[in-house]
């Protein structure tokens, strides 16, 4: 593991109706939030959010491939949910490094996902741990 403190990565993703599907079908979640436009238009949300997961399932495929990259699984995520993300929003996961552990393959992570406009949709820290073939 190459990670040093202040290192940083991003990546973004454009979030479409067919996520929200696929996602769906592979979980089971079908919350009227992401489905139902009469139902959400009588919500605070207005119109259809996408699914949690697909927000910080970006963040897996950032620490996963890009920072501090392949072999790498989150040990504990510490993040909160600050604004809905919609159907059509490109958003953005970003990582910064704020500390490596001196003996073990162990990283702590600032992370943010903002939403095209700049608005953060969640922001935390989290661990991760790379492993590396034998």
């Amino acid at each position: 593991m190459n990670a040093t403190v202040g290192q940083r990565a991003e990546r973004s993703l454009t979030l479409t109706s067919k996520h929200v599907q696929a996602f769906a079908e592979l979980t089971g979640d079908y919350n009227p939030l992401h489905f139902d436009e009469a139902f959400v238009a009588r919500t605070k949300f207005g119109k259809l959010v996408v699914q949690g997961g697909l927000t910080t399932g970006l963040l897996h495929a950032l620490v996963a491939m890009d920072m501090p990259g392949p072999g790498t699984v989150f040990l504990s995520q510490n993040w909160k949910f600050t604004a809905p993300v919609y159907i059509g929003d490109t958003i953005t996961a970003s990582a910064e490094v704020l500390s490596v552990h001196a003996s073990k393959p162990v990283t702590q992570l600032a992370i943010r996902v903002a939403r095209q406009s700049g608005e953060v949709v969640l922001e935390g820290e989290a661990w991760c741990y790379t492993f590396t073939p034998q």
